[in-house]
Formats: C-alpha cells, structure tokens, sequence
C-alpha cells in the first residue's frame, strides 16, 4: 500500500458504523431519477460539513463536490443517485416501502434495486476520508453525485455546463456494485460495458368489442407477434461470435377483457458492444415491427421512437492497467480480476471522460454474501457468470450485505484516487513498508 493511500485510510474503521446508518437511510428513502432530491441534499450535507465546496442542482438534482489540496492532478470520482420502480421484497429492517410519481403520471414503487445507494455511501465515505487527511494529498478531486443514470442523467449534467463550471479532470473514476462476492473487483481495458438504445413503439390498430374481432385490427395480437419474432434477431441475424440483446421490458394495450383497444404500447431495449451490431439489430428491431404491423392489416405505421441511448464504456487500458495496480496493491492479490469479456449491462458514466476527452475507468465491487458462493470457485464464476439463484441488479431481491462492501467501495475509490493524487506532508513523511 503506498504512503498516500495508507495515510488517506486512517480513520475509516471508526466512520464506518456512521456509513452504515447513511447506506441503511439511503436505502429506506430511495427517489426515481431526477427526483433525486432528499438524497441531494443529504449528499450537499455531508459534503459541507467537510470542507467541501458545494455545487447543488447540476443537470437536475445532481451534486458536484470540489476539493483542492495544493497544486496537482485533477481526479473525478462518480456517484450515481437514483432508484427505480420495484417493488422490494428483500424482508430487510430497512427495506424500502416508498412510492412515487413516475414521470408518465402513475404511482409506482421505488426500490434502491440496483445499489446506487451503495454507490453515494462509499463515495461520501472516501469524501470524508479526502477531507480528514487533506495533509496526505496534493491535487483537486471532484465528487460528482450523478442523477439518473439509469435514464441518461451524465448527458443533463454535461448539458448544464458541466465543463465549463468545474475544475477539468484528468481521469474520470468510477465503480458500480455487483452481486459477486463481496471483497472482488472485476475490470477490463477496453470496452467494458455495452451500448444501450431504447425504443418506445406505439402500434396502431382499430379497436371495437370483443365478440367480433374480425371487424377489428388487434394491437394485442400485433403486438404478441412481434414479441415473438424479436427472439429471433440475436438468434438467426447476430452472429455466435457477437452479442446483442433485445429485451421487450414493458407492454400495456387496453382496459377491458371485452373490448379490442385501438392501440398498443411497447418499450424495447438493445444492447450491443460494437457499432457494426448496434446498427443490425437496430435495424432488424424496425423491420419486424414495421411488418408485422403491415401483416396485421393495420391503418396505421407503427410510431417508433428513440430514448435513452448510451454509448459502449471504454475504459482505457492505460490508465486501468494503474488502476489495477493500486486496487491490488490495497486489496491483495487474488482479490482485483480480469473480466473476460464486455459485460452486457450499461452506463452512462462514459460521457464524463468523453466530454473531458480524458481517461475514464470504470470497475465492479461485490457486494453479495461469500457465503451464497460456498463451493464456486473464481474461475467458474469468471466462465459461467453469477449464478442465476443469486439476485442480481434490478431484482426486488438484490440487497448488498453492507458490512464489508462499504468498507471495500471506500478504499476502491481511495486506492484509485491515490494513483493519480501525488504525496502531501504526511505522506512523504510516511516511508512504504518494506516488502515481505
């Protein structure tokens, strides 16, 4: 561990039961994205009692803390903030039973189900920790506490002068929490997580009652056809040597058992990991429900539109051959690994250091129970993925075990930061210990 890291996590063991009753308040009082406002000014709050300089409203309801401690690098660390609609079914003492107003106007639950509760916990934690051993650093790191990830919320910022106002990075950091076991850091040089387009159809058909449907055109049915036949472009038009996914996460259509609605509502979502993919199934997805509409008789064209777009994360190799190295270096060896291939899953974290046009490098923490994983080795779990009994991501079931990820998702941050922030006073004055 080098001079600056070791100096920067002196005091972490006796903040952390205060980060666990932060990660537990975050986790019972979650928002939807750009709702993020109770957590915004807990973040704002936090980062002001230390010292921080405090910019609210950025891009929405997102934060963005500065933290100069003489000349020297600038490094940005990123927190994404916002929830999504599940409803949780973890059992825990502090599970969620919040609802909120989405932003089409209905009433929905609101589940921290993808551990961006986790994401602003570490990140205040190492905040404090930046703060506290300011003397052990020299350099300026900007805390960015994101809203809306999971809706696009690193473009609003950007948007909302988000280079001009704020101290230009060198290297953009950032870490999502997984359901691998807790202790285990996964990253890869290159492409890291996939390309995101979602799309919203509204098919059109000619609704009347449901004992003569042949004087009707049935969306629903339109719409089942479709559903079906989207299984078959990563099938039959993907090759086995590419990856693409297209899911249909949401159809509505209708209000009655007997009656044919004029319309149906469908949202669908793609992931890819090349352009040459991306542009395929893209592709593919408008063909099929342009004719499967036609084949339907309807009267109308299918209304087909874009939403919610992400780029591939790309991390550069250089700089997450660096951040390998200190992650090592803080956890052990055996502990910081190499994904083996872009994972399908997607962020936005990637516009920072593309807007920047600087290094980014994005990883993953555990953050599930060893003990869910007795009996699965490393390298399984490398070739196989996570086994599916162990709730993932967007499950009403996914629930990090707070002790030890909070404690590993502070010191990935610091040991990150520390490659790039050079040695303060205390840290030069602190010799590295000798090896063996």
């Amino acid at each position: 561990m080098t001079p600056v890291l070791s100096s920067l996590l002196s005091g972490l063991d006796a903040r952390l039961p205060a980060l666990r009753a932060l990660y537990e308040d975050l986790h019972a009082h979650p928002e939807l994205s750009f709702q993020e406002v109770r957590t915004a000014g807990v973040v704002a709050a936090h980062l002001r009692e230390h010292g921080w300089t405090v910019t609210e409203g950025v891009g929405g309801t997102g934060v963005v803390g500065v933290l100069s401690a003489g000349e020297g690098p600038v490094v940005l660390l990123r927190a994404d903030m916002d929830a999504l609609p599940v409803k949780e079914e973890t059992g825990l003492s502090y599970a969620s039973t919040a609802t909120a107003v989405d932003g089409e106007g209905s009433e929905v639950p609101v589940m921290h189900a993808c551990g961006h509760d986790m994401h602003v916990t570490c990140l205040l934690g190492a905040s404090a920790l930046l703060a506290a051993n300011r003397n052990a650093w020299r350099g300026t790191v900007v805390a960015v506490f994101q809203p809306a990830e999971e809706v696009g919320g690193a473009p609003a910022m950007i948007a909302d002068g988000f280079l001009e106002r704020f101290p230009r990075a060198e290297v953009c950091l950032g870490q999502h929490v997984a359901p691998a076991p807790v202790g285990f850091i996964g990253t890869r040089p290159g492409p890291v997580m996939a390309a995101s387009d979602s799309l919203r159809v509204r098919l059109c058909g000619r609704g009347g009652h449901g004992s003569t449907p042949e004087t009707t055109v049935d969306p629903v049915v339109m719409a089942a056809a479709i559903v079906m036949r989207l299984q078959t472009v990563v099938s039959r038009e993907v090759g086995a040597g590419q990856t693409a996914v297209v899911t249909v996460g949401s159809i509505h259509s209708g209000t009655k058992e007997n009656i044919i609605p004029d319309t149906a509502d469908l949202r669908i979502n793609v992931r890819s990991t090349t352009p040459a993919v991306r542009d395929l199934v893209l592709a593919a997805v408008r063909r099929i429900i342009r004719a499967e509409a036609a084949a339907s008789g309807a009267p109308k064209e299918p209304e087909i539109t874009d939403f919610n777009a992400f780029p591939v994360t790309v991390n550069d190799p250089q700089a997450t051959a660096t951040v390998q190295a200190g992650l090592t270096r803080a956890l052990g060896e055996g502990r910081v690994f190499t994904l083996p291939q872009t994972l399908t899953g997607s962020e936005d974290f990637g516009t920072f250091g593309t807007a920047l046009q600087v290094p980014s490098v994005f990883w993953y923490f555990g953050g599930a129970d060893p003990v869910a994983y007795e009996g699965v080795t490393l390298d399984a779990l490398l070739e196989n993925g996570i086994p599916p009994e162990i709730p993932g991501n967007h499950s009403p079931l996914f629930a990090p075990v707070p002790d030890p990820t909070i404690e590993v998702g502070v010191t990935s941050l610091l040991a990150a930061a520390a490659q790039w922030l050079t040695a303060g006073t205390e840290a030069a004055l602190t010799p590295e210990p000798a090896a063996g």
